[in-house]
């Protein structure tokens, strides 16, 4: 295998069998992350000089912004804020745009995060090491085949990543187990948003729901990912 980590993380995953196994490793990096820039990485030099310069995804801030930490936020944004003020200024009169530079840092902010940048450089490793090991353990392939489903958006990007790090038989044979899954997936959720919707009518109020209660739930799930759903 080309590389040895996460790969503790990948197995407990996939041994869990419940939903998309990339939804459960990526929520825990991604806390990782959060607890580590909000803990020990927030006073270190070099890592305040980059999230200076790339600050944070909405997203990101309002999962940093309930956890207890809140003065970390406040030093994290005081020198960010800094390094803002002195990188939007106006040009002089005779800039054909004077706020043109103000307007290219801002719109250049509205993309970067450093948080993001960390989850996807660790992120690739975790689905790398997920292609080499289905094609080197035979016991992970058998779990791999068995998973309920994985969420369209981390099996597209699986599939890319895995197209990328194997040769094509091996790819070949990955992919198809991945396929079958999520037809499966889709025949189940297809199934269960049907019953859920007949359950509406009033022809069909008296008969169980089957396991279509949840199907709105887990067809947002599928198609998004590991989304937050307000039920209230």
């Amino acid at each position: 295998m080309k590389e040895h980590i996460y790969t503790i993380e990948i197995n407990e995953a996939f041994d869990a069998a419940q939903g998309c196994p990339f939804c459960r490793i990526f929520a825990k990096l991604e806390n990782d992350e959060l607890d580590l820039i909000l803990g020990a990485s927030m006073m270190e030099p070099e890592i305040r000089k980059i999230t200076n310069v790339k600050g944070f995804c909405p997203d990101h801030y309002r999962k940093m912004f309930p956890r207890k930490n809140r003065l970390g936020m406040a030093l994290t944004m005081e020198s960010h804020l800094d390094e803002l003020k002195a990188a939007i200024k106006p040009g002089n009169f005779l800039a054909k745009d004077p706020a043109g530079k103000s307007l290219a840092r801002a719109e250049e902010l509205q993309q970067t995060c450093y948080v993001c940048d960390r989850l996807e450089e660790k992120f690739y490793h975790v689905l790398s090491n997920t292609a080499d090991m289905y094609t080197e353990e035979s016991e992970f392939r058998r779990k791999f085949a068995e998973q309920p489903y994985f969420c369209l958006p981390h099996y597209t990007k699986f599939l890319r990543t895995a197209a990328k790090v194997l040769d094509k038989k091996s790819y070949a044979a990955l992919a198809e187990d991945a396929v079958k899954s999520e037809e499966k997936a889709l025949d189940k959720l297809k199934n269960d948003i049907s019953w859920f919707c007949k359950k509406f009518d009033f022809n069909y109020e008296k008969e169980p729901w089957y396991d279509s209660k949840d199907a709105v739930e887990r067809t947002i799930r599928f198609l998004s990912g590991n989304v937050e759903l307000n039920t209230k």
